[in-house]
């Protein structure tokens, strides 16, 4: 039973021990096994990579026992947090295996030897963590076991098990730290990310924390360029990470840790990530000095700053940042290079080994679960609770099954909840890859798809969610390719936080707004099979390939020809099906007071849209310096000011329909004759207007962005004719289902027969029908208008407000860039003031016809046929985009 661990950035494996190469010059590099060794374990040896002497030398020391690991750890021939806790733990396992005789007590033994290393350094929280699990554990063996050689056997097996239990952390704090980045950079193609300090196979049992996420990213084809700052005084950055690109071929620059203020300000740097020695409960973050600098600069120049970590390095005895102790080394480090003396003589020098960055600096921390958000948006003045640390760490535990087991649920209990829209299952415990199957072979209606319970030996599962709001699980049958989809949330803040608190209720909000979009609209809207309220559970169909997310889809130059009339059809459907005019104003008002405000979810939308983009505020970013000309005319723009508080009013007070809250081309899934609407996360009771708004706003975007990207005029041309005739649709469908299905012996609809009747006196069977097609004109005229104007803030917000969109953060010149959005804010301007009106383009596009449905008409015949002013032409039909 023996261990020779070696490192890859694409593979990580054990392999039989080379005995030779204790003391080697040169690094071995056969092509076959294009791998990095850091340590070397066999039962009863340990070999640990000299990193002091690279790159010039390669070679490993041989620790014997746990006096020698010491040295190891203090004087840094083996360093990075998770490497010096997995030194540790192995060198117990060689004194136990090659000293320790059964005279002596087994687990005093190990507790002397742990708390021995302990004190090699102190600022690094994987260390303790490890000692302080390792003694747990033997206390766990005594109360097992009597034999003191089977005890011994399961410490040595434990701490064996940390090698293999790091190399697959790291690589998923990689996978999910590469989503993290390419999410705060928009999805671009190619990222250009700084490091420091190494944190690679170098640090850590294989593959790496932050350098790990690089190597993800580059293993995507996303890695543009790292960038590694030298990190003085000891140069891990230049001696190790630059060693580690240049063995792995990846593309990397070495610069001196005082030029990354230049590199960001000529805009070279889209994100940066950092390992972590120990992250306090609230998120603040100790790491090799230097660091805090590196945020500082990141949060001047508005670069993401990310810190990749195992949750083993996540300390919630510790408080806050100023509770860390601090490792000050001595001041030969600073003075003397390679034996000579670089400094005067009689100089004072301070020498601390790590500095301690501030959770507000800091944008999401990775771990092997997830990425961890801030829940204050970076305020400075409430770090206290910046990162809920302990709530991370509960869920961890959760969904190790360290914490709530769940309820077994027998066969006729899940019958009986087979047509149930929501069940009463026993408290809340986070799913896992394994527990998610269990959970569904409870449910027949559920598990149905793929085979029904009999086949679960056939179910595999995978986790494809960000982690940021929901994890979202994909369940398939190996041999039917069958699939379903679940969605759990947890119960607690993860991406916005505290200041718009995103509890379970959450999920309760976008399973209803499901259940009941799908039921207004079957074909545009996929089945929800489950709502499992005490669980935070959603499972529905899973939207097969090859539909895609639709923004994935234009952003790659693709054409969807039906999702215009798609999308203009779901809006019609949802938005009159869920309003007063459809259902009455008592069934509306019952509907609307059950669903909820959704509270948590419209104050963000209130802040991030209507309020930080027409001011100072620190969530706002957009390309610098080419648009603060623009940026400063709008937020100067005493006009526009009142335009977006009126609609911001709307927006808070008109409660006219069901609205998915946050319609875009990365909510709905396109195939070449499908669409399917997903993600309501954000469904109110607010104004129409809004949901069309928001999609046209998202079409404005990806037109202007299509010359950045590259993209063919007639991919231009199809998005410019999507906005026309979504818009047409949406108003020739609703008009048609007012016509047709709106409340009439309802008295508080707005189709009563006593209303709209002629004569002396008025008699029912002498309908008013101009003055009733007056008043469909004259409402959704007023819904088309306002659309247009909460797509111009949709547009400026996405432009220069805290999240952007893939299809401009794709261009990758960036003088084109800001081309392109400056064009997309001057409509945006211009849309928000309103300066327009549309009722003849409206009017044109309703189905007058009361005894048969009419052909929708195209956009060209109704631009043919409008007399209306020529800014109408110019803005509800965008003849002139470009003007």
């Amino acid at each position: 039973f023996f261990y020779s661990i070696s490192f890859s950035p694409r593979f990580c494996f054990l392999n039989p021990p080379n005995n030779d190469v204790e003391n080697r010059n040169e690094m071995d590099r056969d092509a076959s096994r294009n791998t990095l060794e850091a340590i070397k374990y066999t039962r009863g040896t340990l070999s640990l990579l000299d990193q002091l002497k690279l790159p010039l030398e390669t070679s490993f020391i041989a620790v014997e026992n746990c006096d020698r690991c010491f040295r190891c750890i203090k004087d840094m021939n083996v360093r990075g947090a998770p490497a010096i806790a997995i030194a540790a733990a192995l060198a117990i396992a060689v004194e136990l295996e090659t000293v320790y005789d059964e005279s002596t007590d087994l687990y005093e033994f190990v507790k002397q030897k742990s708390e021995h290393l302990l004190k090699s350094r102190p600022t690094a929280v994987n260390l303790g963590n490890m000692v302080k699990a390792l003694q747990e554990y033997c206390k766990e063996v005594a109360r097992g076991t009597s034999d003191v050689q089977n005890a011994k056997e399961l410490i040595i097996k434990w701490c064996e098990n940390m090698l293999e239990t790091d190399i697959l952390h790291n690589k998923a704090i990689g996978e999910t730290g590469a989503k993290a980045l390419l999410k705060a950079c928009c999805n671009k193609k190619k990222l250009r990310v700084l490091t420091c300090c190494n944190t690679g196979s170098l640090a850590t049992a294989g593959y790496g924390t932050a350098l790990g996420v690089v190597r993800s990213l580059y293993e995507q084809g996303r890695l543009e360029m790292c960038f590694a700052v030298e990190t003085r005084p000891y140069n891990q950055g230049s001696r190790l990470t630059a060693y580690e690109l240049v063995y792995e071929n990846m593309p990397g620059t070495l610069i001196c840790d005082n030029m990354a203020a230049f590199l960001m300000q000529k805009g070279e740097v889209d994100a940066i990530v950092v390992g972590a020695d120990r992250v306090a409960k609230n998120g603040d973050t100790a790491n090799k000095i230097g660091t805090y600098s590196l945020a500082v600069l990141a949060k001047h120049h508005d670069v993401p700053f990310f810190v990749a970590a195992p949750s083993t390095t996540l300390d919630v005895s510790t408080k806050c940042g100023t509770l860390i102790e601090i490792e000050e080394r001595s001041g030969e480090e600073m003075c003397v290079f390679q034996g000579k003396r670089v400094a005067a003589e009689g100089i004072n020098v301070w020498n601390p080994a790590f500095d301690v960055t501030p959770a507000w600096l800091i944008e999401g921390i990775v771990t092997e679960r997830t990425c961890l958000y801030k829940n204050n948006r970076g305020e400075k003045d409430q770090t206290e609770a910046a990162f809920d640390i302990g709530r991370h760490v509960e869920e961890i535990e959760a969904m190790d099954g360290t914490k709530k087991k769940k309820k077994k649920v027998d066969d006729s209990d899940a019958n009986t909840r087979e047509d149930d829209a929501t069940t009463n299952g026993d408290d809340f415990y986070a799913l896992n890859l394994n527990s998610v199957l269990d959970y569904v072979s409870q449910y027949p209606k559920v598990c149905a798809p793929i085979g029904g319970k009999e086949s679960k030996e056939d179910w595999v599962s995978k986790e494809v969610g960000d982690g940021n709001i929901n994890f979202v699980y994909i369940i398939s049958n190996q041999k039917t390719n069958a699939s379903i989809v679940l969605k759990q949330g947890l119960p607690y803040v993860r991406c916005v936080g505290e200041s718009w608190p995103l509890t379970q209720e959450r999920v309760r909000y976008e399973a209803e707004a499901l259940i009941a979009a799908h039921g207004f609209c079957p074909k545009h809207v996929p089945e929800v099979y489950l709502y499992d309220a005490k669980m935070s559970t959603i499972a529905m169909r899973y939207i097969e390939p090859p539909n895609k997310i639709a923004r994935v889809g234009i952003c790659e130059g693709k054409t969807y020809v039906k999702m215009a009339e798609h999308v203009g059809t779901y809006l019609a459907e949802t938005l009159f099906k869920s309003s007063a005019i459809c259902l009455g104003a008592k069934k509306f008002r019952e509907n609307r007071i059950a669903f909820g405000a959704n509270e948590a979810m419209c104050a963000l939308t209130e802040q991030v849209i209507f309020t930080e983009p027409y001011g100072v505020a620190t969530n706002n970013k957009w390309t610098s310096p080419h648009l603060n000309d623009i940026v400063n005319e709008i937020q100067s723009d005493g006009e526009l000011k009142v335009a977006i508080t009126e609609i911001k009013a709307k927006f808070i007070n008109e409660c006219e329909a069901l609205l998915h809250g946050d319609l875009h081309t990365g909510s709905i899934m396109c195939g070449d004759t499908s669409t399917y609407v997903i993600d309501h996360e954000f469904a109110f009771y607010g104004p129409m207007a809004f949901d069309i708004g928001a999609f046209i706003a998202n079409l404005y975007l990806a037109y202007y962005a299509s010359d950045g990207l590259g993209h063919s005029e007639d991919h231009k041309k199809n998005l410019h004719k999507m906005i026309k005739d979504v818009l047409i649709r949406f108003v020739y469908n609703f008009s048609t289902l007012w016509r047709t299905h709106g409340r009439q012996e309802d008295f508080g609809g707005l189709s009563h027969p006593l209303v709209f009747t002629t004569g002396t006196p008025p008699s029912c069977d002498s309908p008013d029908s101009d003055h009733f097609q007056q008043t469909q004109l004259d409402f959704i005229s007023r819904v088309v208008y306002d659309a247009h104007r909460f797509a111009g803030a949709k547009i400026i917000r996405r432009i220069i407000g805290i999240a952007h969109v893939a299809d401009m953060e794709g261009i990758q010149d960036i003088n084109m860039k800001a081309k392109c959005e400056r064009e997309a804010l001057e409509m945006g301007m211009r849309l928000l003031k309103g300066k327009y009106t549309c009722t003849t383009s409206v009017r044109l596009s309703m189905n007058w016809e009361s005894r048969r449905n009419q052909p929708v008409k195209t956009a060209t015949e109704i631009e043919n046929s409008a007399n209306d002013s020529e800014e109408t032409k110019i803005l509800y039909f965008h003849t002139n985009v470009n003007s």
